[in-house]
């Protein structure tokens, strides 16, 4: 059986971690990312996958840096078969790739090639994609660029947000990762090159980057949502008032309004005109923190019909 070496650190890399024991793997290491302060007490709170390999009794690793001597030594000594890398958050450098015997496989969250990098989940909701999936790799020097061994598909759903499609493909990574280690058991695995001209990149988002554009279609504004919750968290102003939109729905209306301004629509209801027709906000959070419906919000809150947002 594989004596492997697992890397990796948030929510989405544990079912890969427990896979690797039900497979019967000797995992001699987890290697995951130092403790984050979090939460208004700013606590050092530990990785998922550090909590994830206490319960399971494995060694844990939490290096600063993975291009020192002493990292490299550490992964040198224990002389893994694999390693298995899952949303680590470190590029591995070339020396620390050829260490095991079989290579260094990386359970990916998209059909490559398409979304390679770092938010595969949150763009393939915002563009609208009918479908994506996990992709298990070699890992090479690139970003996301190595020999494909096998994917799983599903479909995106017109209520997926990049939480529920997360939590569906950290199962199905799990499980296309222990049908990956039965091929390279039984040595029935042949590795495919990417189609590397048809590769898109899937950059990090930041807090920032969950503004709404009004001027984009309703359609698209309503992905851009989905994509964006739980994060960075799609948001608009009331003037200086941040709103945090969670969920809206399409209205196919005619408007002549300025993409962004508040059209008259139902007592309890919150309609916004876009680029091309309008959505109704349905889960909104304003300045008392709290994520409520709409007509609860309404109760509270006046946003009058012409108000713009921006």
């Amino acid at each position: 059986m594989f004596n492997v070496i697992f890397m990796g650190t948030p929510d989405f890399a544990v079912p890969s971690l427990k896979a690797l024991k039900e497979f019967g793997c000797n995992v001699s290491l987890v290697v995951t990312q130092p403790d984050k302060p979090k939460g208004r007490g700013r606590k050092l709170s530990p990785p998922a996958v550090k909590a994830a390999a206490i319960e399971l009794d494995l060694p844990v690793i939490q290096p600063v840096s993975v291009k020192t001597d002493d990292f490299y030594n550490q992964i040198s000594d224990i002389a893994p078969d694999l390693l298995v890398v899952v949303a680590f958050g470190h590029v591995l450098p070339k020396r620390i790739l050829e260490i095991p015997t079989y290579g260094a496989i990386n359970v990916h969250a998209s059909l490559l090639p398409k979304y390679r990098g770092p938010a595969p989940i949150q763009w393939a909701i915002i563009n609208g994609d009918a479908e994506t999936g996990v992709t298990t790799m070699l890992m090479d020097k690139g970003l996301d660029t190595g020999e494909m061994l096998l994917t799983i598909k599903t479909p995106i759903t017109p209520d997926d947000t990049s939480e529920t499609l997360h939590d569906r493909l950290a199962i199905d990574g799990a499980a296309v990762l222990k049908d990956t280690l039965k091929g390279l058991e039984n040595q029935s695995i042949r590795p495919l090159s990417q189609q590397h001209a048809l590769a898109t990149y899937a950059p990090m988002l930041f807090k920032k980057d969950g503004r709404i554009d009004w001027s984009l279609s309703a359609k698209k504004i309503e992905q851009f949502i989905r994509g964006m919750t739980p994060w960075p968290g799609a948001f608009t102003y009331d003037g200086e008032k941040r709103l945090k939109i969670f969920k809206a729905r399409i209205k196919s209306v005619n408007t002549s309004e300025k993409p962004g301004t508040v059209i008259k629509g139902f007592s309890n209801e919150l309609r916004v005109a876009t680029g091309d027709g309008a959505l109704s906000i349905i889960e909104i959070q304003g300045s008392s923190g709290k994520r409520l419906k709409i007509s609860d919000f309404l109760r509270g809150s006046q946003v009058p019909a012409g108000t713009v947002l921006n």
